[in-house]
């Protein structure tokens, strides 16, 4: 089959096309036949070795796909056979033109809709959910969205009013994303660009952190005292939240790491099939930029790493 190999870590010229076995699935795996495949921002910083991540190379990268179930591992129900998924492989393999699921980590695409713009829409869609149930927004609250134009962060910004925040404000680094993020519904955006832009803070509720690093601590000092709650989730810094026990003490805020095997399951058994229903009921909706073939795959990260892309990119095998 074709795949998309990563040899030796760098530019996304590693990214090279190539024909590799097709794989077999193991105990409570299923092998889809991909129909498309979804490329994000956190597999560039893996490719460019930036990110800690297990990588035995050479790899076939890639988290998330969606397909047909063309054959089922032990212990899986026989009856997926045949339906279209979508799902997350756990981290690897779905550069591919076939790609190996847990099965549990797997639904169902609904009829009516693509397999495309469910895969756009699955895992961002699915996480901002999960983040707006876990805030337990209590109406009226003020939320900070970081990266507020980025895959998670556009759905966070567009059903925090929903989910009981009062204002939102957003973060994002060029005019047409901070346009995009106001489009949204952020009642303010601040250009996180500029490396003092955590001082343009007014105090805020709850943070949805995508960050990490100093920035994460900087932008602890303006939640309310007391009350505050960081949901940290990301890391695209690269580098962990620079925040201590110490530090939570001192304002008497919370921080929870959305995070781990127990988080992803909530989010895969709960929030992703109510994210595909809503699509389906137009309630939330999918945004792709652009879709490009699977040999493109080095062009899909050139284009995520210019930080123009204002959607979801994905693969077509």
């Amino acid at each position: 089959m074709r795949a998309i190999v990563l040899s030796e870590k760098g530019g996304p010229e590693r990214l090279e096309v190539a024909d590799v076995p097709r794989p077999t699935p193991g105990e409570g795996q299923v092998l889809v036949r991909t129909q498309a495949v979804g490329v994000s921002y956190a597999e560039t910083q893996i490719r460019a070795g930036t990110l800690p991540f297990p990588l035995p190379l050479p790899a076939v990268i890639g988290a998330e796909a969606a397909g047909e179930v063309v054959e089922v591992g032990e212990g899986v129900d026989a009856k997926l056979l045949g339906s279209t998924v979508v799902g997350v492989t756990g981290g690897l393999g779905s550069y591919a033109e076939y790609a190996l699921l847990p099965a549990a980590m797997t639904v169902a695409v609904p009829d009516g809709l693509s397999p495309v713009d469910a895969l756009a829409a699955a895992a961002p869609g699915a996480i901002a959910l999960a983040l707006l149930h876990k805030a337990r927004l209590e109406g009226g609250e003020t939320v900070l969205v970081e990266a507020g134009a980025s895959s998670v962060g556009t759905y966070l910004v567009e059903h925090a009013e929903e989910f009981g925040a009062g204002r939102v404000i957003a973060t994002a680094g060029s005019a047409a994303k901070r346009d995009r993020a106001a489009r949204m519904g952020a009642d303010l955006v601040i250009d996180h660009g500029s490396p003092d832009w955590p001082g343009e803070l007014p105090d805020v509720d709850v943070v949805f952190e995508s960050v990490g690093g100093t920035v994460a601590r900087r932008v602890l000092d303006h939640l309310t005292p007391g009350t505050g709650r960081m949901l940290y989730y990301g890391l695209l810094s690269g580098e962990p939240a620079a925040i201590s026990a110490a530090d939570l003490m001192e304002r008497g805020v919370t921080v929870t790491a959305c995070s781990g095997p127990g988080w992803a399951g909530e989010v895969f058994t709960t929030h992703l099939p109510a994210l595909l229903n809503r699509l389906v009921a137009g309630t939330s909706r999918a945004y792709v930029d652009r879709t490009l073939p699977l040999e493109e795959a080095a062009e899909a990260h050139r284009l995520l790493e210019s930080r123009a892309i204002t959607g979801r990119i994905l693969l077509l095998p």
